[in-house]
């Protein structure tokens, strides 16, 4: 073993030091990689060992620009990430590498929800609406009158449907959905609900215009309000914006039958309870093993269903209320997780 002198052990350790490899020292300087490696066992023990392996493509400060880029909204996926990274270390990356790097930072891809569109004016409208009603208590929401329409189809939700199965299992009846090229029919429901229990519901036939909804107003849901033995001064109604709702006859109707009626903000759904009655109805619906026959064997069901709701369910609903308005300002009426 050949001696090494001062000035090129003094040389090994600074490079030691400012982070070198034992194999790219031992390139550099000629000595072999286990000379390297005794040197920094002996006078630098402290030093970290390489793990090995190749070098990641991402720095740290990468990742935490590519999380920046999405928390801001300026990246929605992988190749949006790629693309942006591209230009800031000017190599070759791809997506797929991206994707490694934001799993191991805690990220997750998921699907985007859909919602309907806030623009500043809807902003600001549920704004308006949570500070009116952030000190409202379960027995102020006990006197609204919560109504919606809603479609129903008689082969299932439009929506996604998840179904678990095995490793390599080929497709069968079970994975598949079945579809018709004319998606099998649907009807339209018309429903409303309080705290006593949920009202009349009814089946639209045909378009829904202003003169077919005062026709509801007048028979479905004075019916469900004196059903509890409750006047019109004894509820408020609640609505959405819908033009049928918001016409003017409409609105004439409900002034001449002394109804108070919510300032609704548009494109609110989430605050609505009543929303989630109808996902309780439909999973109720989903439930049967025989598809209905027909839209009048579905309406059946509709209406068997309908009326086993129970009125701790809607009482559930409503209680949620004080946290759905406190959840619009917390999000800074935004999209809330209702």
């Amino acid at each position: 073993m050949h001696p090494i002198s001062a000035t090129s052990q003094n040389y090994i350790l600074s490079l030691l030091d400012a982070g070198h490899s034992a194999k790219h020292i031992a390139a550099s300087t000629g000595y072999g990689i286990a000379t390297v490696s005794r040197l920094r066992s002996k006078h630098r023990p402290h030093l970290s060992k390489s793990s090995g392996g190749r070098p990641p493509k991402l720095s740290t400060a990468n990742i935490r620009f590519a999380q920046h880029l999405i928390s801001s909204g300026k990246a929605d996926t992988a190749i949006d990430v790629t693309k942006a990274l591209c230009n800031v270390t000017n190599q070759p990356l791809h997506a797929q590498t991206v994707r490694r790097h934001l799993k191991v930072a805690g990220m997750k891809a998921v699907v985007k929800k859909k919602r309907p569109f806030l623009s500043k004016k809807h902003r600001k409208a549920r704004m308006d609406f949570a500070l009116a009603h952030q000190h409202w208590t379960v027995e102020d929401w006990k006197k609204v009158v919560w109504s919606d329409e809603t479609k129903i189809n008689r082969l299932g939700s439009d929506g996604r449907k998840w179904v678990w199965k095995k490793a390599g299992e080929g497709l069968s009846d079970r994975l598949v959905g079945g579809t018709l090229k004319f998606g099998g029919g649907s009807l339209m429901v018309w429903g409303c609900m309080l705290w006593d229990g949920v009202g009349y519901a009814c089946k639209i036939d045909g378009k829904m215009d202003g003169d077919l909804y005062i026709k509801i107003l007048e028979e479905d849901l004075q019916e469900s309000i004196s059903y509890y033995g409750k006047s019109t001064g004894d509820v408020i109604f609640q609505q959405d914006n819908d033009p049928k709702h918001t016409c003017k006859k409409a609105q004439n109707w409900l002034q001449d039958n002394d109804f108070k009626v919510f300032l609704w903000p548009a494109q609110s759904p989430d605050l609505n309870p009543i929303e989630h009655l109808w996902s309780h109805l439909k999973r109720k619906l989903a439930g049967y093993e025989v598809v209905p026959s027909g839209i009048l064997e579905l309406w059946e069901r509709v209406e068997e269903e309908w009326n086993k709701i129970d009125a701790d369910v809607c009482q559930n609903l409503i209680e949620g209320m004080p946290r759905r308005v406190a959840s619009v300002l917390k999000v800074n009426c935004g999209y809330t997780k209702y």
